[in-house]
């Protein structure tokens, strides 16, 4: 599991505390934390954010790599156990993930589908809310254009989150866009302290 570190704060706060805990969410953090996950059988893409009150902040992102040329099962369980690690360290209130859409053939649909239920059961049993949201839907919540390419999706993650570039690889930025767009249409910052105040 490869992580992208979260831009370091000036100002002490909750995010600070995390720090010393090694990232690890304490019991009376006061806002929600969403987590985006883009879903593969090779790589998974994932995005921590806090829906904090002056807007959403990156708490962590990166990517989990299945071993190069195992067999399907295998990189299956790699998959659950890098998933299984982030939602354990993060303790998101709700996790999104990429819905299925149209793939270019039936395998690549098989695949994608394959790793996707991996996931939202590892995000279920975590007693996390799961929501679903289509690639288009993400990127028309952001920049307002459900056919928006890749690269303007992760250079508005990367202004949304005031981030000198966006993070990579581009499964990443997929991953937060989903984040984000659960944030901005749920308008999660108005109620984080409320939200926050339930976590497990």
């Amino acid at each position: 599991m490869r992580e992208i570190p979260r831009r370091p704060g000036g100002r002490a706060d909750p995010l600070d505390e995390m720090d010393e805990l090694e990232s690890a969410v304490p019991d009376d953090f006061p806002w929600p934390i969403v987590l985006g996950v883009d879903p593969g059988t090779n790589l998974v893409g994932y995005g921590a954010i806090v829906a904090a009150p002056d807007g959403p902040r990156l708490l962590a992102a990166g990517d989990i790599r299945a071993p190069r040329g195992a067999a399907i099962p295998d990189r299956l369980a790699a998959i659950q156990d890098g998933i299984g690690g982030v939602l354990r360290r993060y303790r998101p209130t709700v996790v999104v993930v990429e819905q299925a859409f149209a793939a270019r053939n039936v395998q690549s649909a098989l695949r994608i589908g394959e790793g996707r239920g991996v996931v939202l059961a590892c995000a279920a049993k975590s007693g996390a809310e799961v929501v679903q949201y289509t690639p288009a839907t993400a990127r028309k919540t952001l920049v307002g254009n459900g056919s928006a390419g890749k690269l303007q999706v992760a250079r508005m993650v990367a202004t949304l989150l005031r981030l000198e570039a966006p993070p990579r690889p581009l499964d990443v930025t997929d991953a937060l866009a989903l984040a984000l767009a659960y944030v901005h249409r749920s308008h999660l910052p108005e109620s984080a302290r409320s939200a926050g105040s339930s976590r497990r």
